[in-house]
C-alpha cells in the first residue's frame, strides 16, 4: 500500500509539472512547433499516468478481494476442523463407556453362569450323600439282622464322617492363626476345610484367606491364583468383593496396571454399594484412571451377608 502511494505521489507530481510547464504564458513570439510538440507529448503523459493509476487501483482492488477470500476460508476450514476433532472426541468416548458397560454385563453373566453351576454341583453333591447314607442304612440293618444269636452290629458300613475335622472349628482356629502370622499352619486348616467340604461357604471364605497368606507373604502371583479361585468357584460368597479388591491390588503390585484398574472397575460394576467398591474408587482416582458409571447390582449374583464375626 505504501509503495502504491510513493508511485501515485510521483506519478501526480511529474504530470504537474508537465503541466505547469505548458500553462506557463510565454512571449507570443516563442510559439512554434516544439511547443505545441512538447504539450502533446505532456498530455500524452498525463494520459498514460491517468491509465497507469487506474491499472493498479484495479489490480490492488484484485489483490486485496483474494486476500480476504483466502483468509475467510483458511478461518472456516479451522473451525470445520476443530469441529470434527470435538465430534471424533465424543464418539471416541461415547464407545469406549459403552465397551466398558457391555465388558461389565458379559461378566455379570459368566457369573451367573459360574453360580448356577456351583448350585448344580452342590445339589449334586447333596443327593450323593444322601445316597450313600441310604445305602450305609441299609448296610447297617443287614449286618444288626441276627440280633437273636447276640452279635453286636457290624460298624463296617458306618459313615466316615467322624473322620472328617470339624467345619468350624476348623475355619476359626484356621483365622486365629492367620492373625498370629501362623500362616503354615493356617493355611492347613484352610485346605482341610476345603478338602472336606467344598461347597459349603466357608470354603470359599478358607480360599480368600489361602490369597490373604500368599499376598502377605509378598507372593502376588500365588496370591492371583487364590482370589480367582474364589471369584469363579464361589462368585455369591461374601469374600467375593473383597478377592476382587485385593486381586486388582496384587495385580498393581506385579506393575499389571491395566489388569489391576480393570479389576477395580468390575468390582465396582458388580457390588457398587460395598466398602471394597469405595475402595476401589479411592484407588482409580489415586492413579488418575477414569471410573466407569457403576449400574445397578446384578439380580443374580446377589451379596451373601457373613455370619462368622470372628473372621479378620
Amino acid at each position: 500500500m505504501q509503495k502504491k502511494n510513493t508511485l501515485r505521489s510521483r506519478l501526480v507530481a511529474t504530470a504537474a509539472v508537465a503541466m505547469f510547464v505548458v500553462a506557463a504564458p510565454m512571449p507570443a513570439h516563442a510559439v512554434s512547433k516544439e511547443i505545441i510538440a512538447l504539450q502533446t507529448q505532456v498530455q500524452q503523459l498525463v494520459d498514460m499516468v491517468q491509465r497507469l493509476q487506474s491499472t493498479v487501483d484495479s489490480r490492488f482492488g484484485v489483490i486485496q478481494h483474494l486476500t480476504e477470500q483466502t483468509a475467510d476460508n483458511a478461518n472456516q476450514m479451522t473451525a470445520t476442523a476443530n469441529a470434527l476433532q470435538q465430534k471424533l472426541g465424543g464418539q471416541l468416548d461415547a464407545t469406549s463407556g459403552k465397551l466398558d458397560t457391555a465388558s461389565g454385563q458379559i461378566q455379570s453373566l459368566n457369573d451367573s453362569v459360574d453360580e448356577l453351576k456351583s448350585r448344580i454341583a452342590k445339589l449334586d453333591k447333596e443327593i450323593q450323600d444322601l445316597q450313600s447314607q441310604t445305602q450305609n442304612v441299609q448296610n447297617v440293618t443287614t449286618s444288626a439282622a441276627p440280633a437273636s444269636t447276640g452279635a453286636a452290629p457290624s460298624e463296617a458300613g458306618a459313615p466316615s464322617a467322624s473322620q472328617k475335622p470339624p467345619l468350624k472349628e476348623t475355619f476359626q482356629a484356621g483365622v486365629r492363626d492367620l492373625n498370629a502370622a501362623k500362616y503354615e499352619i493356617a493355611t492347613g486348616e484352610f485346605l482341610d476345610v476345603i478338602h472336606y467340604y467344598p461347597l459349603d461357604d466357608l470354603a470359599g471364605a478358607s480360599q480368600f484367606y489361602l490369597g490373604e497368606i500368599a499376598y502377605r507373604q509378598n507372593k502376588p502371583t500365588d496370591a492371583v491364583k487364590a482370589y480367582n479361585a474364589v471369584l469363579e468357584g464361589f462368585p455369591g460368597n461374601a469374600k467375593a468383593p473383597s478377592a476382587q479388591l485385593h486381586k486388582g491390588l496384587a495385580l498393581l503390585q506385579m506393575n499389571r496396571k491395566d489388569a489391576g484398574i480393570h479389576e477395580l472397575r468390575l468390582l465396582i460394576q458388580r457390588h457398587p454399594q460395598t466398602p471394597e467398591a469405595a475402595q476401589a474408587r479411592t484407588k482409580l482416582n489415586a492413579l488418575g484412571a477414569r471410573i466407569t458409571p457403576a449400574g445397578k447390582p446384578s439380580p443374580s449374583t446377589p451379596r451373601v451377608p457373613t455370619t462368622h464375626t470372628d473372621e479378620p
